[in-house]
C-alpha cells in the first residue's frame, strides 16, 4: 500500500528536520514556521517560535548530551500529521537536570507527533522520558516507589475493592 501525497510530504519534511536536528543544524526556519509550538511533557516545558525552541530545548540538550545519534523505531503519517518513536542516544557531557556529567552513555526515549502546514512544522507535541533518563544516572525520582516493583514481583500491587 502506498501513502497519499500528503501524508508522504509530511513525513519527508519530518525526516529532513530530523536530519539537520542530527546534523546539529541551527537554522531550524527550513523545517519550522517561526511561530511553531513545540508541546513537551512534565520537565520539558513548551516552546513557543523557533528561538525558543533553540533556546530552550537545543542548546541545554546539546550541553548537556554530546556525541548523540538520533535512533528512529518507527515513522507513522497520516495527512498532515507525522508521528515517529525512538531515542537519541548520548553522552552525558554536561549539567542534566542538576545532575554533573558522568560520561555514561544513556537512551533517551521520547514520542514525537508533528503537524505540518506548507512543508514546514507548525505544532510539535512532544514526550520525552526524562525520568528514565534520571534515572540511567543513578536518579530515582520514584523513590523505589516505580510500579517496575510489581512486573518483577518484588511487591505486591494494591487492588481496588471487591477484586
Amino acid at each position: 500500500m502506498t501513502r497519499d501525497a500528503k501524508s508522504q510530504a509530511s513525513l519527508d519534511a519530518v525526516k529532513a528536520m530530523e536530519q539537520g536536528l542530527a546534523n546539529n543544524e541551527m537554522d531550524m526556519l527550513k523545517y519550522f514556521t517561526e511561530d511553531f509550538t513545540w508541546r513537551g511533557n512534565q520537565g520539558c516545558g513548551t516552546k513557543n517560535g523557533v528561538k525558543a525552541f533553540q533556546r530552550n530545548w537545543q542548546w541545554p540538550l546539546r550541553a548537556a548530551f554530546t556525541d548523540r545519534d538520533y535512533k528512529t523505531d518507527q515513522f507513522l503519517a497520516d495527512g498532515e500529521w507525522a508521528a515517529c518513536f525512538g531515542h537519541i542516544e548520548g553522552t552525558h557531557t554536561g549539567t542534566f537536570m542538576g545532575i554533573p556529567a558522568t560520561g555514561k552513555r544513556v537512551k533517551i526515549p521520547y514520542m514525537d507527533f508533528w503537524r505540518v502546514e506548507d512543508g514546514r512544522i507548525a505544532d510539535n507535541p512532544v514526550s520525552v522520558d526524562f525520568v528514565s533518563v534520571m534515572m540511567q544516572l543513578g536518579v530515582d525520582v520514584f523513590g523505589g516507589e516505580g510500579w517496575e516493583k510489581y512486573d518483577k514481583g518484588d511487591a505486591e500491587p494494591p487492588k481496588p475493592e471487591g477484586y
